[in-house]
């Protein structure tokens, strides 16, 4: 069901602080702490001993103490020290890869060696970037995000307060591949600005009353990663080619994180080329893509509890969904990448 040999967000940094942090990645239960040198670990969220959790316990130096009977498990898995109790020869947990960057911590679940050059590139590592965002606990199969994501149409009806416009409708989507990315893309001319993108542009100090060029380019990586490069520029500048002065644009992240097969995690945020740290337009940007996104939690979690009502039923595929289709295809060939393996 879930690619393994990858890498996933598993958390932001600041939820792994003094005590343990249990979550489940792709039906694997886990455990996050950090150890003496703030440095992070990830073990299986088991206790060799009576297999107890060991998110129940605390962390201990470079260890983490079962809270049961006392049983001490080291960053590599092993048991390191049990009060009276010899534990060269108690079994081991498994030990996970874990990188943190960018204010996120990536885990590796697979038994391959993890390729560090795989650990998605944020845009917002840079100085001419600012970024704000949040995540979502969704009972929701992670894929319908992804669905979600690659065909932005729905805005038109989701999001009709925020982000949506007629116009989305009028023009065609395009899908394509680019190496390891599956791209779809939308570009409208001489158009209004929709309410979000209007208080960007007074942000900016452009004017909010000209037609603007907008763009939604939607780039997928398997298996978990998508980047949309969004924006919009006063019509005759370039559209989104236009000079950093006169357009605002950001780049919408989003790492889909399957927690079993119908729920996941949703960590959303955007990095923006504009305001360049004025915390409150960063605060403001925050509330609004929360509420955007609450927007698509309620129909995703919807949408799944009636495609278990129906699981006969075939979801048709029209041309607005091919980047979905695209990006499935991709999880599916890691998937059976990994059996035949």
């Amino acid at each position: 069901m879930f690619p393994l040999n990858a890498w996933y967000v598993i958390a932001t940094a600041d939820e792994v602080a003094d005590s343990p942090l249990a979550r489940t990645l792709c039906d694997i239960p886990m455990v996050l702490y950090r150890d003496s040198q703030g440095q992070i670990v990830c073990l299986q969220d088991y206790c060799p001993h009576r297999g107890a959790p060991l998110s129940l316990g605390r962390v201990n130096g470079d260890n983490l103490m079962c809270g049961y009977h006392g049983l001490e498990v080291g960053p590599d898995g092993k048991p390191a020290f049990m009060p009276k109790q010899r534990v060269e020869r108690f079994p081991c947990v498994e030990a996970y890869q874990t990188i943190e960057s960018g204010g996120y911590i990536f885990v590796w679940p697979g038994s391959d060696q993890p390729n560090v050059a795989q650990v998605p590139e944020l845009p917002w590592n840079q100085p001419e970037w600012e970024f704000g965002g949040g995540s979502f606990h969704i009972q929701a199969d992670f894929r319908l995000m992804i669905d979600n994501l690659m065909d932005l149409t729905h805005e038109n009806y989701v999001h009709s307060s925020s982000i949506g416009q007629p116009e989305i409708d009028e023009q065609p989507v395009k899908t394509r591949r680019d190496g390891e990315w599956v791209v779809t893309e939308r570009y409208m001319e001489a158009v209004e600005a929709p309410p979000f993108w209007k208080l960007a542009m007074q942000q900016h100090g452009l004017d909010t009353d000209q037609l603007v060029d907008r763009w939604q380019v939607c780039r997928f990586k398997a298996p978990s990663t998508i980047m949309i490069d969004v924006g919009v520029a006063p019509t005759g500048q370039g559209g989104i080619n236009a000079p950093v002065e006169k357009k605002v644009h950001g780049i919408v992240t989003d790492f889909m994180t399957p927690e079993t097969t119908s729920s996941h995690f949703y960590f959303w945020g955007m990095a923006r080329s504009w305001s360049i740290g004025d915390n409150e337009v960063t605060q403001a940007i925050q509330r609004g893509q929360q509420k955007i996104f609450t927007e698509d939690l309620e129909v995703l979690e919807r949408q799944q509890k009636s495609l278990e009502r129906f699981p006969e039923r075939k979801l048709l595929m029209l041309d607005i969904d091919a980047g979905g289709v695209q990006a499935r295809r991709q999880l599916q060939a890691m998937v059976d990448a990994e059996h035949r393996g």
